[in-house]
């Protein structure tokens, strides 16, 4: 299994960064990130290399973070690869709450996120269907590899 660091927030300058800080000074590497706002308000979705220890210090510094669990599933760089995932849910009315991915080698290899409802039912459905599955520490260790010239 994975888990991500939910933080709320309100929509305005500085909140960021006030998150980065703690997790900076306590040398928790952040491998995704979603940001989300709904007017005033919204939230931060982090992928870190040791959630739990990152809601310990975020909380202890007086930042709300929760673990999510989440199902991280490995999909094909290319066009379709998501569509395969997406059907598939579909099919077994698996409604996504909430997702995001990124790419860990162009062309080759993405990571999906998802929190959905009854992730237990749902990485039983995508075991069984030969979906490649991550758990937090695979995330925390993936190496990206780049070979984009600049």
């Amino acid at each position: 299994k994975a888990c991500q660091v939910r933080i709320p927030a309100v929509n305005k300058p500085g909140v960021l960064a006030r998150v980065t800080a703690v997790l900076s000074r306590e040398k928790i590497s952040i491998r995704a990130t979603a940001i989300s706002s709904f007017g005033e308000r919204g939230f931060f979705n982090l992928i870190v290399d040791d959630p739990v220890r990152a809601e310990k210090v975020l909380n202890r510094d007086g930042i709300a973070a929760e673990l999510r669990e989440v199902v991280a599933v490995l999909i094909p760089d290319q066009p379709g690869g998501l569509d395969r995932l997406a059907q598939f849910l579909a099919a077994e009315q698996v409604n996504i709450e909430n997702a995001y991915g990124f790419v860990i080698e162009s062309r080759v290899k993405a990571v999906f996120v998802l929190e959905v409802a009854d992730p237990d039912r749902v990485l039983e459905l995508l075991k069984k269907a030969k979906f490649e599955i991550l758990s937090s520490q695979a995330i925390a260790d993936i190496e990206p590899f780049h070979y984009m010239k600049y």
